[in-house]
């Protein structure tokens, strides 16, 4: 265990401690879809590296918290509404909460509708992201958005607004990327920026600092990970077995 000592003034300190956990990965939920968080626990989830930690995150307006960890299920709840076009509030109030919470290197992102394919896609990643130098800050499936346009992805999630612009930058697909501890920091100084938007891995990319895009790691996501409508799910969910 770790621990920061902040200093209030000469005569006065605080000392808050920091649990060591060098890779934790948020998986995007909500209370619409636990079932498929159910089904992640079921499957793919059980067999990832014991050195990796994993939340299923899920907004609650109400609480009285900002953020709570339930750790006996796995559950970072955080005080955010629980919607779709809430989703880069409670992506960026999820990684305050990891930051204020554990001493850690990289942040993995996720979401319910992903099932693992390929059991080796942690530790060689890991492997490779550990030794690397110089260090690699944030890596993914890269969308490379060189005009800017009107984004279309209302036509897919009609609560989007249908005039939602999209300006040139880069950034990795919300399938699967990840961050290092040095980019959160960056991001969390833009939180206000992050929260007024409605394309989570867009925000990400758009406002993280180009000192943390110079080197990002591009990873063909689509073979590691698959959606969870081509696995049984759909199947077992129709069955009542989930």
């Amino acid at each position: 265990m770790s621990y920061k000592i902040l200093n209030t003034n000469a005569l006065l300190f605080y000392i808050i401690y920091m649990i060591d956990q060098e890779f934790i990965m948020l998986i995007m939920n909500c209370k619409k879809y636990q079932k498929k968080a159910k089904f992640q626990k079921m499957t793919w989830l059980p067999h990832i590296p014991s050195y990796l930690r994993y939340y299923h995150v899920i907004g609650d307006p109400e609480q009285d918290t900002k953020y709570k960890f339930d750790k006996e299920n796995n559950v970072l709840w955080v005080k955010v509404a629980d919607d779709y076009s809430s989703l880069p509030k409670k992506v960026i109030a999820a990684y305050e909460a990891v930051y204020k919470t554990f001493d850690f290197k990289y942040l993995f992102k996720t979401d319910d509708d992903q099932i693992l394919v390929n059991p080796n896609f942690f530790n060689t990643l890991v492997g490779f992201i550990s030794q690397k130098r110089p260090k690699t800050h944030y890596g993914g499936y890269v969308v490379n958005v060189e005009k800017p346009h009107i984004s279309e992805y209302y036509k897919i999630h009609p609560e989007l607004p249908s005039d939602l612009p999209i300006y040139a930058t880069k950034y990795c697909s919300g399938r699967f990327y990840f961050l290092s501890k040095s980019s959160i920091v960056d991001l969390l100084s833009k939180k206000n920026y992050i929260e007024k938007e409605y394309l989570e891995d867009y925000a990400i990319g758009f406002f993280l600092n180009e000192i943390y895009k110079k080197d990002i790691l591009p990873l063909a996501t689509n073979k590691f990970f698959t959606d969870i409508e081509y696995s049984d799910y759909p199947r077992l969910l129709e069955e009542g077995k989930i």
